[in-house]
C-alpha cells in the first residue's frame, strides 16, 4: 500500500508541504527538529486517525494556524485512494475538532486502518522490554486494531466508562454515593474489558509464530523468545473472560472503594518477554533486547501482511543509529523487500550503502522537503 502523495498545510513546523513518493525506501535526512518526525506523525494520523505522539490532537495545529490538514493518495490494491485528516485548533468556529474523509466522504477513523497499514519503529521503541507497561499495552492495542476494525470503539467505550467507575467509586467512599451505583458501570466494564482481553490474546497468539521465526533470522544462536499476555483478570479452567472479570470485579469491591480506583481489568495487564521462561528483564543483556524488539517489529509487519497480502507502510524514525551493524543489515534486508518504507536519519552515513543506493533520499529542513537523489 504505497503512498504516493503526501500534502500537509498547517501541520506542526509544515506551513505547506506538497510531495510525491515512488516505490522502495525513501530516506529523509535532516538534522534534529528539522521537522523528520512531524512527516512520520502525519503518515501515522492518516494510517490511525491519531498521533503515536501522545498529547491532545490540537497540538499538531501550527502556532498561529486555525487547522491542520494532511492528505494523501495511497495506492491500494492498483487503486488510487485519498485519504484525508483535518485537525481544527483549540477554540476553533468550527463544530467538529477533527474531521476524517475517505475519498471526500466523511468516515470513521477505523475506515483508514485498512487502507493505509502502518508500522512504526521508533527510538523510544528500544525502551519496550523495560519501561512501563502501558507502552506494551499500547503497542499490542495498536496492533489489535489494526486486525480488527471495531476494536477502537470498543477500547474508547472502555475508557469512558472505566473514568466514569472511577469517578463514582470516589463518590462512593467519600459517602456521596452508595456502592449499588456501581452495576450499571459494571457491567459496560466486563462486556468492554472481556472483548479487549479476548481481542489481546488471539493477536498475541496469531503474533507466536512470526515473532520465534524473525527472531531466529536474526539471532539464530540465541533462545527462542515469546510474549506472554501478564493478566490480573486469570481465568479458571472453566471460565471466559467476562467471567472472570466479573468475579475479580466483585473480588476486589471493598478494597477499590477503599482506593478510589478500578483495580482490575485490561488498563493493568501488560505484555511479558520471555525467553526459556524467564523474563527478558531480569537477564537480557541491552543488544538481546535490541534484537527481541527488532523481531517484534519484523513479526509485526509479517503478521499484517498476512491480513490480505499486502505489506503495510513501514516508518523508522531514527532507529538506525540505534542498532549495530548485525541488526541494521537484517533490517536493511527487510526493507529491499517491502514496497515502501520511509526512513528518517540525521545523517546518511548511519545507513548502509547499499540502501541508500536504493532509495529515493530527501533533504529535511525546517518547513521544506526536496528530493536529492533517486
Amino acid at each position: 500500500m504505497p503512498v504516493r502523495t503526501l500534502s500537509l498545510e498547517g501541520f506542526r513546523s509544515y506551513e505547506r508541504l506538497d510531495v510525491r513518493f515512488g516505490d522502495g525506501p525513501q530516506v529523509m535526512a535532516g538534522r534534529n527538529a528539522a521537522g523528520k518526525t512531524n512527516l512520520v506523525e502525519a503518515l501515522v494520523v492518516l494510517s490511525s486517525g491519531r498521533s503515536h505522539r501522545g498529547g491532545a490532537d490540537p497540538e499538531m495545529v501550527r502556532w498561529g494556524a486555525d487547522f491542520a490538514r494532511a492528505v494523501s493518495q495511497v495506492d491500494v490494491g492498483g487503486r488510487a485512494e485519498e485519504l484525508e485528516v483535518v485537525i481544527h485548533a483549540r477554540g476553533a468556529a468550527s463544530g467538529a475538532r477533527k474531521r476524517i474523509r475517505v475519498n471526500g466522504v466523511n468516515r470513521r477513523a477505523a475506515a483508514l486502518r485498512p487502507l493505509l497499514r502502518s508500522v512504526l519503529f521508533a527510538p523510544e521503541d528500544m525502551l519496550l522490554i523495560v519501561g512501563s507497561p502501558s507502552m506494551r499495552r499500547n503497542l499490542l492495542d495498536a496492533l489489535v486494531v489494526q486486525r480488527e476494525p471495531t476494536a477502537s470503539a470498543v477500547m474508547s467505550t472502555y475508557s469512558r466508562t472505566l473514568t466514569q467507575r472511577n469517578a463514582l467509586l470516589r463518590r462512593i467512599r467519600e459517602e456521596d454515593a452508595t456502592p449499588g451505583e456501581l452495576a450499571y458501570w459494571d457491567a459496560a466494564l466486563v462486556e468492554s474489558g472481556a472483548r479487549i482481553l479476548d481481542w489481546r490474546q488471539e493477536t498475541l497468539l496469531a503474533l507466536a509464530e512470526p515473532l520465534a521465526d524473525a527472531h531466529r533470522e536474526i539471532a539464530p544462536d540465541e533462545s527462542a523468545i515469546a510474549l506472554r499476555y501478564a493478566s490480573n483478570v486469570e481465568r479458571r479452567a472453566d471460565e471466559g473472560n467476562e467471567e472472570a472479570l466479573r468475579r475479580r470485579l466483585a473480588e476486589t469491591a471493598e478494597k477499590e472503594v477503599w482506593n478510589g480506583n478500578t483495580l482490575v481489568g485490561p488498563h493493568r495487564d501488560d505484555l511479558v518477554f520471555e525467553s526459556e521462561e524467564r523474563e527478558l528483564t531480569s537477564f537480557a543483556s541491552r543488544g538481546q533486547q535490541r534484537t527481541a524488539i527488532l523481531a517484534l517489529k519484523l513479526a509485526e509487519l509479517d503478521l499484517l501482511t498476512q491480513l490480505d497480502g499486502r505489506a503495510p507502510l513501514l516508518l523508522l524514525d531514527d532507529v538506525f543509529s540505534e542498532l549495530d551493524p548485525e541488526r541494521r543489515a537484517h533490517l536493511v534486508r527487510r526493507i529491499g523487500s517491502l514496497p515502501q518504507a520511509i526512513v528518517t536519519t540525521t545523517t546518511v552515513d548511519d545507513l548502509d550503502p547499499a540502501l541508500v543506493a536504493a532509495s529515493a533520499v530527501w533533504r529535511v529542513e525546517p518547513g521544506a522537503v526536496q528530493q536529492v537523489s533517486g
